[in-house]
């Protein structure tokens, strides 16, 4: 038996139905990619809305810590950790810092309240300065025995310090005297540049900077472990007196240290030691939502003036548990 014949006008409804269905699925792939470009366009109208406010509130806190630095510099005086521009601050919504109308802080739905600032301000002469190692195109002796003994209390190979010395040695000097070709570090992690390992940058933490020119160390802001090194004939115990004794009374002058530890009264001097800072760091932190913004900055105070030298910024997400 031989199949029936498909009727022209049941060949032309398929037909039909299927042209519907592909219009159909067109209009959809359609929809869906013009409705992506849209979403897309949104988010990055926001990430970039985001991270020009950021770039605004972060500006803010630096002026605002150049502004304590200067006040801190018309008052005079040592500087050391009881004064207003230690304390750190901790975070904090951005709308507890905008201007105290009553009536400002109502709508709790306003951007400001969902943005957190924290940030702190570090004395960077409460380091030991890697630009001390060089003095007159030459190793200095005094700085060199000084990161000698920071070196042996890390555990540190001394190798790696003298390739240190002799690098930045090479690199301050004139092009046409050497052949070095590394170019001068100006952040403390290009420091590898000169010698130093990753492991060995990471154990030397917060124990030294490289700062634009030389410096002596802030006795009132130096931690102990900075303390022993930076001053001859100090041993770790008598560095640990000196760090708790300028807790309860800072040291105005370096003949207060000396009276606190008077076996290496002899061993201070200006060139090596201080009780007054120039350099500092500002470091701020902003969190918008899941996104963290940070930025670290360096300023040079010369009186009641307080200019950036320069500053870093990055970003990253927040995390999902509450900072500690």
């Amino acid at each position: 038996m031989s199949a029936a014949p498909v009727r022209p006008q049941a060949r032309d409804r398929g037909a039909a139905l299927l042209t519907a269905m592909l219009t159909v699925a067109l209009v959809a792939s359609l929809a869906s990619a013009a409705l992506w470009q849209q979403w897309r366009s949104i988010e990055v109208e926001a990430a970039e809305r985001a991270r020009s406010q950021s770039l605004w509130v972060l500006t803010g806190a630096l002026d605002w810590a150049r502004l304590i630095l200067r006040e801190d510099a018309r008052s005079g005086g040592a500087d050391h950790l009881g004064e207003p521009w230690a304390v750190p601050l901790e975070e904090a919504r951005l709308s507890t810092f905008l201007a105290a109308d009553k009536g400002a802080l109502a709508d709790t739905t306003d951007a400001a309240t969902q943005v957190f600032l924290s940030g702190r301000i570090t004395d960077l002469q409460g380091r030991m300065n890697v630009m001390d190692l060089v003095e007159n195109g030459k190793v200095s002796e005094p700085a060199l025995r000084a990161f000698a003994k920071l070196f042996e209390q890390l555990g540190l190979p001394r190798s790696e310090l003298a390739g240190l010395a002799e690098n930045l040695r090479l690199a301050q000097s004139n092009p046409g005297e050497n052949n070095f070709a590394a170019l001068m570090p100006q952040r403390l992690e290009q420091l590898r540049w000169l010698g130093l390992s990753a492991r060995s940058l990471a154990l030397l933490g917060n124990t030294i900077t490289l700062l634009p020119a030389r410096t002596p160390v802030n006795l009132n802001t130096a931690s102990a472990v900075v303390l022993y090194a930076c001053i001859a004939g100090l041993d770790m115990a008598q560095a640990q007196q000196l760090a708790s004794s300028r807790q309860t009374t800072p040291f105005r002058a370096l003949a207060d240290a000396g009276k606190v530890v008077t076996a290496v009264a002899a061993e201070l001097n200006d060139q090596q030691h201080s009780v007054t800072s120039q350099y500092f760091e500002v470091q701020g932190r902003l969190r918008i939502d899941q996104t963290v913004v940070e930025e670290r900055s360096v300023v040079q105070r010369e009186g009641l003036t307080v200019k950036t030298l320069w500053r870093d910024r990055g970003t990253q997400a927040a995390p999902t548990a509450p900072l500690q």
